[in-house]
């Protein structure tokens, strides 16, 4: 298994039930009584603990000497679905957009041509006087803007289509 600390890659394999870094033969990897683990490598000590887990995007948040650090996993299968350019296919694409409740559009935050990222604002939508930020499902290029401010909108009417 690999993992992505920031900027930097490591590889680990279990050994015995023990993670052990593979590349680093200095690096010793034990497991507390309490569940943290305790990391030795070139005479600095850490210590980890796991904190949310997101199995989806393969990136597990962990506590490194209380500090909080995002960790992406990678599995020999990531390594070749890469190398075969098949990684992006399991990426979500965003395809539309519809209106989950009735309301009043207060904001249009996207145009046609404009790439958007999972999570991404796209528009504002007042619903029982609440503001509601709907956001992209996935990644993908906005194809069609359909509705625009200040107009009123039923529950699921198309609001924005991605190309």
């Amino acid at each position: 298994m690999k993992a992505r600390i920031q900027d930097k890659e490591i590889q680990l394999e279990q050994n015995d039930g023990k993670w052990v870094p593979v590349h680093a033969p200095d690096a010793v990897v034990e497991t507390l009584a309490d569940g943290r683990l305790l990391i030795q490598v070139h005479n600095q000590t850490f210590t980890a603990r796991l904190g949310e887990v997101n199995k989806a995007d393969k990136i597990v948040t962990v506590y490194l000497n209380g500090k909080k650090a995002e960790v992406h996993v990678k599995e020999p299968l990531d390594d070749l679905l890469h190398a075969m350019g098949l990684d992006q296919l399991t990426k979500p694409k965003a395809q539309t957009i519809k209106a989950p409740m009735p309301g009043l559009v207060l904001d249009v935050c996207t145009e046609p041509g404009m790439e958007v990222k999972k999570g991404d604002k796209v528009l504002v939508l007042e619903a029982m006087k609440m503001e509601n930020i709907i956001k992209a499902q996935g990644d993908g290029i906005v194809g069609k803007v359909l509705v625009e401010k200040g107009q009123a909108v039923d529950k699921n009417q198309l609001l924005i289509e991605f190309i």
